[in-house]
Formats: structure tokens, sequence, C-alpha cells
């Protein structure tokens, strides 16, 4: 039975535990040829704590009939990212999605983040999700002006932490909010070249939750684990196949088995003076404002 990626070459970057090695497994379950990506650090960015993980993702694809290689290239890199995307050409010649998944966290309140940990994680996901995509743009619109088809797939991931916050994560927050709107500008802009961009904010067992969230994130239901990363795997097979060329600019949540779609930020109810207001005015104006929007969902912790 073919699967509903044949032929597809996709990039998983962190693939060397949780949601990222579901996604490569699944994948390649579904017929894709996977570049394993994943630096081999811990939770919180440790160096060689998760040494030889994307090797042992690879053996587990070939192992169940799937094609595979594994790189360690550090996403935030920029020379080295770009070795990322010719990994994937010089094995597989071709390339048709990336999906960013790699990320760490330094759990800190905001009085206690320092500036280091806050610019670590910043580096690791915004700059990390900005390095390995440019180069498969820069790769796939040569191919879009030598006159060839492109079909490509840009497959982010940003957080409920960054669509409506986290107590303790002021960090991870800014970084996964300015994920969901860069999905939002490279879905815009990168539609005349053939590629597609879309944002997962999954509600998943890994690393970075299992912890923090250790009662919630073992729950059950009728025997079916909702927060297993296998449960996200499918909607990134997807949206990596050919089917989901239509859908782009989105933010999906998914938890276990219930999926929608994030509506972000738009417009509440309005008072227009038809002038300029006078500071004194505005109190009630605000607070009729407030009272009339839709309720925002709530910070995580809060």
């Amino acid at each position: 039975m073919a699967g509903v990626c044949d032929g597809r070459v996709v990039i998983v970057t962190g693939a060397g535990a949780g949601l990222g090695r579901a996604y490569a497994l699944g994948l390649a379950a579904e017929g894709a040829r996977v570049v394993v990506n994943d630096l081999g650090v811990g939770r919180q960015g440790e160096q060689g704590a998760n040494a030889g993980a994307a090797d042992k993702v690879v053996a587990e694809i070939r192992a169940a009939g799937g094609q595979a290689v594994s790189n360690t290239a550090d996403v935030t890199d920029w020379d080295a990212s770009r070795g990322i995307v010719q990994c994937a050409l010089e094995n597989f010649g071709e390339l048709h999605a990336v999906v960013n998944n790699a990320g760490f966290v330094r759990d800190r309140m905001f009085v206690s983040c320092s500036p280091e940990e806050f610019d670590s994680v910043l580096r690791v996901h915004l700059r990390g999700h900005f390095c390995t995509t440019r180069h498969a743009v820069d790769y796939w619109r040569a191919q879009q002006k030598a006159g060839k088809t492109v079909d490509a797939r840009v497959i982010n991931t940003t957080s409920g932490a960054g669509l409506q916050g986290s107590i303790g994560q002021s960090a991870y927050s800014t970084a996964k909010a300015g994920i969901a709107t860069l999905t939002l500008v490279q879905a815009a802009e990168l539609a005349r070249y053939g590629i597609t961009a879309n944002a997962l904010a999954p509600n998943a067992r890994t690393r970075m939750t299992e912890t923090v969230f250790a009662a919630e994130m073992n729950r059950t239901e009728n025997g079916f684990d909702v927060y297993a990363p296998e449960n996200t795997a499918p909607l990134v097979a997807w949206l990596v196949s050919a089917d989901s060329a239509e859908i782009s600019g989105q933010v999906f949540e998914l938890k276990g088995g219930r999926l929608h779609l994030s509506q972000g930020w738009t417009d509440s109810p309005a008072e227009d003076r038809g002038a300029r207001w006078s500071a004194s005015e505005l109190g009630p104006v605000v607070r009729r404002l407030v009272a009339k929007r839709a309720p925002a969902k709530p910070v995580y912790g809060t």
C-alpha cells in the first residue's frame, strides 16, 4: 500500500527523540526518505547528553524497511545548516520539505532569566528555524527559476506557550510566538515559488513537557494515550504530502485526537471618536472594548 509521502524527501530537525523522532518514523512509514537531524544535546541544550540519537532513529527506520540518513549539524550555524540541505540532495537527489522541530528550554521566571539563557533559547528556536529553511528555500527558488515545478513544504513548530504565554517560560514563549508570525510571513512571501508554510502547536509528551507537566502528560482517556508524540505524526505526514498543496499560513493545534486551527490575532469591536482622544476619556472606552472582545485563552500556569 502506497504511503501519502511516497517519493518525498524530508529534513526533520531535532529528530533524535520525542516529537521529532515520531515525525521521522511516521514520515518514513508513509514512504518519505528522511534526513534525521539531531545535534545530540539534552533538554536544556547540554552538549553530548543524547549523543548518537540521530543514528538510532535511522537504524529504526531502516529496520522497518524505510530510507533515512543521519545528520548532526547545528541548525543555528549558518554554514552547518546549509550542510543539512546538501545532505538531503547528496543522498536522495531532491528535497521537498523541512520540518523544523529542534529546540530546548531554559525554564525561568522572568525575574530570574539571564540574558545568556534568553539568547540561547531564542537562538535555537528562532535562528534554528531561519537557517535551515533559508538554505532550503534558496534551493527551491533556484529550481523554480530553472523552470522546474516546485511543490515544497515548510513546517514549523510553535507552541501554546507562544500563542498564549506560559509562566516560567518567557524566553521559550517569545521564541515560539516569533515562529508563529514567521510562518505567516513565509506563507505570504514564498507562495510564488510553490512553497507552503504552516506551523504546529503540538500538545505532546516530550523532554520539554514531561517534567513540568508530568501528571497531565501521562493522562489517558479510555486507554488512549492523549499526549503520545505519535499522535502528531500523521498531521506532519499529511502536511508534507502533495495533497496539502493548497493549505498555507495555518497554525495547527492538536491534542490527542482533537485538531483545530488557531485563529491568531484578529480585530475586536472598535469605538471611533472621529478625532484625537484625550487621555482622560480613554479609561471607560478601553474598559468597554475589553468587555466586548472575545476572551483570550489564559496564560499557562495561571
